[in-house]
This record gives C-alpha cells, structure tokens and sequence, in this order.
C-alpha cells in the first residue's frame, strides 16, 4: 500500500511539472504571437498613414494653387479698375484745369466791367447833376423825401385797412353781443308774450279737461293749435301758443267749455269753431275802428285786417294796436304843425310796425315783411318809406318818415310804455345801482326814471371835473357790458361842493 501512494505520488509529480512545463511553453509562444500581430498591425498602419499623407499632401497642393488663381485674378481685376479710375481722374484733372483757366478769364472781365460801371455812373451822376441843377447831397434828400411821403402814404392805406378790419369785428361783436342778448332774455319773453292763464271753479275740472285717456285735451290742442298745459298749480291752467291769435281762440274756447261743464271732442269743435269766428270778427272790427278813429281811407281791406291783428300783439309788453295809433295820432300832430299832410302821416305811422303781425308765420324781419305787404296792396311810396327807414335800415325820402320815427321813438320810450316782468324790473334797476357804486369816489346811486337814468353822487374832495367827465364814461361803458336793456340809459356825475357859514 505505501508503495502505490508513493508510485501515485510520483506520478502525479511528473504529471504536475509536465504540466507546468506546457504552461509555461503555451506561454511564450502566445506572446511571440501576439508581438507577431502587433508589429504586422504597426506596419499597416504606418502604411495607411502614409497614403493619407501623400494624400493629403496633393489635395493640400490642388487648394494652394486655386487659391493662388483666384488671387491673381482679383489683383488683375483691381489693376484694371485702378488703371480705369486713374484715367477718369487725369480727365477730370484737365476739365478742372480748363474751367479755373475759364473762372480767371472771366474774372478779368468782371473786374474790367465794373470799372466801366463805376466810370459810366460817374458820368451819369455828372450828367444827373449838371441836368438837374442838384448836387449828389441834394439829390439823396430829395429821394428821402420821396421815400418819406410813400412812407407816410403807406401808412395811411395800412391804418384805413387797418379801420376797416376794426369795423368789420365791431360788427361780428356786436352780432355775438345781440346773440347773447337775446340768449338771456329768451325765457322772460317767451314767458310773458307766449302764454295766458285760464282760472278753473276747482280743481277737479283738470281732470275734465284732459277727459278719458286724454282724449279731451288731445282733441281740444287739435282744434286750436295751442298747447294746454296743466301742472300743480291749483284752480289754473295755462294755454301756450306763439301765434297771438290762436292762443286768444285757445283761451276764449277753454273759458266757455269750462263755463258750459260738457266738455268731449264735439262739444270742443263746436266751441273752438265759434270762438275762431269771433276773434276773427273781433279783428276785422278792430281795424275799421281804427282806421275810423284816424280819419283814414282807402286802405285795402287786407291791411285793415292786418291792422286789428295788432290787437293781439305785443312788444316789450306794449299792445301793438295801441302802440300804432299813439304813433299815428302823434305823428298826425307834428306832420299839422310842419304843413304837411297829416293823413299820409297817419298812414306811415299805423302801418310802420305792419310786419309784426307777419313775423310769426313768414321768414324775415318785420321791416321787410311790411315793405312787401304795403307794397302788394298799392300804398303809397312815402308810407312804404315810412316803414322801411323807421328803423334807419334805409335813408329817410321824406319829411314824414322821420316825424313817423320820432313819433315811434316817443310812444315806445315813455315811461309806463313798455313794461317788464317785475322781477327783471328790479333786478335790472339793482344792478345798475350796483354796477354804478362800485367805482372809487362814489357816495350815492340813484336810478330813476323807471331804469333810464342813473344819478351818481361823487365826494367833490375825491375827483375834480376832468375825472367826473371820465367816470361817467367808465359807468356808461360798464352797463354797456354788463347789461341788457331796451332804449338806452343816461348816466349823470353830480360833484358839487357847498360852502356854508351863518351870518350873525
């Protein structure tokens, strides 16, 4: 047994170096294999490299020598182009040349041409002056006295332009200053002159007047033309209409229904048409009435119907129908006392505010619509001139039209004439009180006359006489710009110093 483990053991020993022996044998020659492939592949790639260089190399060499190509055409192309601009220069060169060798010649003509300039004025001013008997002193005052009187007569085209063009404002002012007049008196006057007020038994007849649905006073503002108007104030209604006349239908139909309880559509109709045919009548009548009272004839029977419509007019608060025959009745006298025809007269002046009755249903003032009518209806020429010049629109022809004026201007400024709301009235009469007292040196504003006359009472130790004469310009002026008024105002600066001493 010990013998086969030593012969297993030897075996295995020798089978162990062998082993080891081929190892180390395997070894080797895979190293020398692998430096085998290691130099073959270093050699490959020392290969390849060198083709890439020698191919680099040529593609390297191709590139250099375009780029060389390109470069010596672009330097042959701006050889050409500089060679080109060199030649334009020299060309240009030689014209510059040629014209300074021009500029110098003419030169040398200028200068030659001015010295027989300033020789041919010299000869001309020695001639001047022995043809003019004038020295070169003289001759220059003699041309600024020329220049002077232009001057001067320039000056006084300018200030005539300049006038004008004053003139020409004043008159857009003073339209702006009628427009605002106008603008601020508006409601007053319509307030006054557009309505009447119609008294009611009570109240519950409001309800009456204006029916079912409304369809009583529906009916009622149908038939006349008018606009009722029905608010809060207790046992009155209002009737509005701008035309004078139907507003007198309006109110007279209105009192009668209320008067007669059977107030509905028919009853309505009925009581208008009757109420028309009356004022209608009542305004015929008044026409002949008053053409009676004058003593007047042949007057168309279109104007006498004219005529009695002024019953129903009204200016400034004054009846228009009492207005005219104050005017004719005063005119009348003053044509007697100047020996000349009174009736012709009387006719101007009843017919002179004629338009107004028109101005309501026709375009333009009342003094055209007068011209047209008196003329459409044949009177005379001096009555037509009577009309149209009262308001100075026209120059007077006559003696007549201006006594027709005077008389216009006596009846519509008298005082109590004309009235105003009270209210404006006082108003009006404060503010001028106001506007007077606020100047320096005044003691005491009286405005007397019904507003046409302003009394101002100054410290006499305050102003002397010149500077009264100015206040009340300043005063004057002040109203002028502050104020609406109708006519005109005066004013008067009282300056009065009282010495006082008793005698004993």
């Amino acid at each position: 047994m010990a013998g086969w483990l030593g012969i297993l053991t030897a075996v295995l020993g020798g089978a162990l170096v062998s082993g080891v022996a081929v190892f180390v044998v395997g070894r080797r020659l895979e190293r020398r294999g692998a430096e085998t492939a290691a130099r073959l592949a270093a050699a490959e790639v020392e290969r390849l490299l060198g083709e890439l260089r020698q191919k680099l190399t040529l593609e390297a060499r191709a590139d250099l020598l375009k780029t060389r190509e390109e470069i010596q055409q672009d330097a042959d192309h701006r050889r050409g182009d500089l060679a080109r601009r060199e030649a334009t220069l020299d060309r240009r060169a030689g014209e510059v040349d040629v014209r300074a060798h021009d500029v110098e010649r003419r030169g040398g003509e200028l200068v030659a041409q001015q010295q027989r300039v300033v020789e041919k004025e010299r000869e001309i001013v020695g001639r001047l002056e022995r043809l003019a008997g004038l020295s070169a002193q003289e001759a220059k005052q003699e041309l600024l006295r020329g220049l002077e009187d232009e001057a001067r007569s320039d000056a006084a085209a300018l200030l005539r332009d300049i006038r004008e063009e004053a003139r020409k404002s004043a008159e857009r002012e003073a339209r702006k200053i009628v427009a605002i007049a106008i603008q601020r008196i508006a409601v007053d006057q319509t307030a006054e002159s557009t309505v009447a007020a119609v008294p009611l038994p009570n109240d519950d007849m409001k309800g009456r007047i204006i029916g079912r649905e409304g369809r009583n006073i529906r009916a009622f503002e149908a038939a006349t033309g008018v606009d009722v108007i029905i608010d809060d104030t207790p046992d009155t209604v209002v009737v509005s209409c701008f035309d004078p006349v139907r507003r007198e239908v309006g109110r007279l139909a209105l009192e009668r229904l209320i008067a007669d309880g059977r107030i509905h559509p028919g009853r309505i109709e009925d009581i208008v048409t009757k109420a028309h045919g009356e004022i209608e009548a009542g305004i015929v009548e008044a026409g002949e009435q008053t053409v009676y009272e004058l003593g007047l004839h042949g007057l168309h029977a279109e104007l006498v119907k004219l005529v009695g419509r002024m019953k129903y007019r009204t200016s400034y608060g004054q009846n228009m129908l009492q207005h005219s025959k104050e005017v004719a009745w005063l005119a009348g006298i003053m044509a007697a006392e100047l020996k000349l025809d009174g009736a012709l007269a009387k006719r101007g002046a009843l017919l002179h505010d004629i338009g107004k009755v028109l101005s309501h249903e026709q375009d333009g003032s009342h003094v055209q619509l007068g011209i047209e009518v008196a003329t459409k209806y044949g009177e005379h020429p001096i009555v037509i001139n009577c009309i149209a010049a009262h308001h100075d629109d026209v120059p007077h022809e006559s003696p007549i039209s201006v006594i027709v004026q005077a008389a216009d201007a006596v009846s519509g400024s008298r005082p109590g004439a004309r009235r105003e709301a009270f209210e404006t009235y006082v108003k009006r009469l404060s503010q001028l009180e106001q506007i007077a007292a606020e100047f320096p040196g005044v003691e005491k504003v009286f405005a007397i006359q019904a507003g046409r006359e302003v009394r101002v009472v100054v410290a006499p130790d305050s102003m002397d006489d010149a500077r009264a004469g100015e206040l009340s310009a300043k005063i004057a002026r002040r109203i002028e710009e502050d104020l609406q008024y109708p006519g005109q105002i005066k004013v008067v600066v009282i300056r009065e110093t009282r010495a006082v001493d008793i005698a004993r």
